[in-house]
């Protein structure tokens, strides 16, 4: 079934099925109708996170295991909630003491039943599997491994045996098995299986396989079959090797009453495919609606300005996004994705070799353009007819650009032409429009997500998953388009503002936007703590507005984000280079500065912009409740939470004190459960437009002639333009009611007043008909 609402709750050994089931009475009492718990399949002892996959039959032990998932959904369906759950098709650990079906791999070799599980390009590496696994060269570490009871170990490390081998000596063993035990560098040039992005610490499964499918999803689909399970959210697509044909197999077993989402990021004006057998997305595309209708888009260029003055950002032609993204591009693909790389221009040159008309392309040039043509992909992936909109003979030209031996350039064709699958149905082919899909959208991962976004920072709260930094405003027209459009065509698409991927929570996020209605105070705030020196200005800029993000800071919380930040970014430090002085003036930085002196300073101003900074709190919220598509509300956001990147915002949820957020949070997830026929797939939404000098302030809607929401927009420049004046919004036909401040009614077809709508709090949610007493004083 289409959940109403669903709440996200980040299910770990040190929140498990049990403690879930304690908190299902005050979950359902909010009016949420789903629990939607992170992945709950068999994985590493301790993750706290569940996407290292090693065992798709078996339910988490450390959870509660099946008895206790079981438990979990009666509790809940005792309560009237049903249980969603997130599924991780793409990639499991690559830790064979605990993935059994890698373990076989690496004992029986090619021949393993296991081998077509995963992407495994046996001829790129010399017959063996690369496990990049040993802290330095295999000849210094040598002494740490030994052999027990047919097993090679290395620290807590283990590793399977060749039949056989067991008494070799050390030397010939390793030289017998079916893996090659390296040093962990070696994984940026040598590794030779499929990896999620760049972590070589998760393997990806070949889920196209029919014998795969089965075997990884059997568990739960029988889960959903028994009903414990009513939803599934489908985690990276973009990984697999044919996204639509694994969603249409997998809608045929689960059936059309399971609600799928899936996590498909999309960029700019990009459209979910229409054919693909899912519900919609998991709602990153509307969180980039919502926070940009609270965004001031001459705010926003002011503060880009000042950012590049004062951050002066080396090396990224003066600090503008699109150069800054193409240059953490290039240092992607070239570094980070080498080993990808090297295999499509290892396929490609098989492709030209077994061709008479294509024998003369060079390696070297076709390496060129495989790199300059993924960094020139705008979006994840390209998808099937539609990669010709995407790998456009602009892009070719471009990449043809490049090349100094103008000759050499023809490179770029053969390499489009097989991205598109024009050069044949061959297993080669094949492989190649595959894996160059897969490899886009790695890179796009890797290179914007986690890097521009670290390294471009004008507004860190634009920053987010399927966000347009260079473009972070979003205008009402914009914003009302976008629903009609998803009304329309994905109804029940999943929405989100915070999750457990945001890099900060969505009221961190609402804070640092009133900055773009207020260029200037930052301006003078940047002045008031110049006092502290900082390793450079980019990393001023970034702890600062951080800090005001969270209104006072937590050092113990704010260190950790802004050193990962400088590591993401890759500028002056990094994951794999870290340079330990570099990193300790940062922490240093941040203890005398933003942490610590500073903390006057940000809350004095965090003080003044505290009433806006309430009216974009409320007014996400309610938009998002009351939008089309299905609201997820991550664990503890029905009330004001502060959280910023993983693992700050992975900790275990607790219930917390209710504020104003969760006064109005509550009477929108009532007002949708007493109504589901008005938020669902046969409702209509109608954008309503205030009239007056202030009515570009608001943002208002109704949703099947059966509820109006109304929120303020921009509130301090609307403060400073002198209030709402004589602006009002004339509401359809009937009585109204207000949802949140009961006991309010309003008379439609008249003009009403915005100063006396908003009178009690900066957002309206209006109901036909009259809030039930038992809920109004709840």
């Amino acid at each position: 079934m289409t959940p109403n609402s669903t709440y996200r709750l980040q299910i770990q050994p040190d929140f498990p099925f049990s403690a879930a089931g304690e908190a299902v009475p005050y979950l359902a009492s909010l009016g949420v109708s789903h629990l939607h718990l992170s992945p709950v399949l068999e994985a590493v002892p301790g993750s706290t996170h569940g996407y290292d996959v090693t065992d798709h039959g078996r339910i988490r032990e450390e959870l509660g295991g099946e008895a206790g998932l079981r438990a979990l959904a009666r509790t809940a369906r005792d309560h009237g909630l049903g249980l969603v759950v997130d599924l991780v098709p793409n990639h499991m650990a690559a830790a064979p003491r605990y993935n059994r079906a890698l373990w076989e791999v690496l004992r029986e070799g090619p021949s393993s039943p296991y081998a077509r599980w995963f992407d495994i390009d046996w001829a790129g590496g010399g017959g063996k599997v690369l496990l990049p696994v040993l802290a330095g060269r295999i000849g210094d570490e040598l002494a740490g491994m030994r052999v027990e009871g047919g097993t090679l170990r290395y620290g807590e490390q283990e590793f399977p045996l060749r039949p056989g081998t067991e008494q070799l000596a050390l030397p010939e063993l390793l030289d017998a098995q079916w893996y090659r035990l390296g040093w962990w560098r070696l994984a940026r040039t040598e590794l030779n299986y499929r990896r999620f992005f760049t972590i070589s610490d998760l393997i990806g499964v070949r889920v196209e396989e029919p014998e795969v499918f089965e075997a990884t999803h059997a568990k739960i689909l029988e889960l959903v079959r028994d009903g414990v399970v009513e939803g599934l959210r489908i985690d990276h697509p973009d990984g697999l090797a044919d996204p639509e044909a694994y969603l249409g197999r997998l809608r045929r077993a689960a059936g059309d009453d399971c609600w799928i989402v899936v996590e498909k990021i999309l960029t700019g004006e990009e459209h979910l495919p229409a054919r693909w057998a899912v519900d919609g997305t998991t709602g990153y595309d509307a969180l980039r609606r919502v926070d940009g209708l609270f965004v001031d888009e001459a705010g926003a260029g002011e503060l880009a300005d000042d950012y590049r003055r004062f951050a002066n950002p080396a090396g990224d032609r003066g600090g503008h996004w699109e150069a800054t993204a193409r240059r953490a591009a290039y240092k992607v693909v070239t570094h980070q994705l080498a080993s990808e790389v090297a295999f499509l221009t290892r396929t490609a040159a098989a492709v030209c070799a077994a061709d008479p008309a294509l024998r003369d392309h060079a390696p070297w040039a076709l390496r060129a353009a495989v790199r300059e043509l993924l960094i020139r992909v705008p979006v994840y992936r390209p998808y099937g007819a539609g990669a010709e909109d995407v790998l456009t003979p602009e892009a070719a030209e471009e990449a043809k650009a490049t090349f100094v031996v103008p000759e050499e350039a023809s490179a770029v064709d053969v390499v489009r032409d097989l991205a598109l699958g024009r050069l044949g149905d061959g297993p080669e082919q094949r492989a190649f429009l595959t894996r160059f899909a897969q490899t886009s959208s790695a890179l796009r991962a890797k290179s914007v997500e986690d890097t521009a976004f670290y390294r471009y920072a004008p507004l860190v709260s634009a920053n987010e998953v399927g966000g347009e930094p260079d473009r972070p405003a979003v205008g009402p027209e914009e914003f009302h388009a976008y629903c009609e459009r998803l009304a329309r065509d994905w109804p029940a698409t999943g929405t989100v503002l915070s999750t457990h991927d945001t890099k900060r929570s969505a009221d961190v996020r609402a804070r640092i936007a009133v900055l773009s209605e207020c260029p200037r105070r930052w301006t003078k705030l940047l002045d008031d703590v110049a006092r502290t020196p900082a390793p450079d200005g980019q990393v001023a800029w970034t702890a600062w507005q951080t800090a005001l993000g969270f209104g006072y800071p937590y050092g113990d919380r704010l260190a950790p984000a802004v050193l990962k930040a400088v590591r993401e970014a890759g500028l002056r430090t990094s994951w794999t280079e870290p340079d330990p002085a570099y990193e300790q003036a940062v922490l240093d930085f941040v203890d005398a500065g933003p942490a610590g002196p500073g903390l006057y300073t940000v809350s004095l101003l965090a003080r003044e912009l505290d009433p806006h900074v309430r009216a974009n709190v409320l007014g996400a919220a309610l938009l998002h409740l009351t939008m089309p598509g299905v609201p997820d509300l991550y664990q503890e956001t029905e009330r004001v939470y502060l959280a910023l990147v993983d693992p700050d915002n992975r900790r275990p949820f607790r219930e917390g004190p209710p504020d104003e957020k969760t006064t109005v949070t509550r009477a929108a997830l009532r007002l949708r459960r007493r109504h589901p026929e008005a938020f669902g797939a046969s409702g209509t939404y109608r954008p309503l437009t205030a009239s007056g000098p202030a009515a570009g302030h608001c943002v208002a809607f109704g949703r099947s002639d059966e509820t109006v929401t109304a929120v303020t927009r921009l509130s301090l420049r609307l403060a400073e333009s002198g209030g709402w004046g004589d602006t009002s919004l004339t509401l359809p036909e009937g009585r109204w009611f207000d949802a949140v401040d009961v006991g309010r009614e309003f008379r439609g077809g008249e003009a009403v007043p915005l100063a006396e709508l908003f009178a009690a709090r900066p957002v309206a949610l209006l109901s036909r008909r009259p809030v039930p007493a038992e809920e109004a004083a709840g």
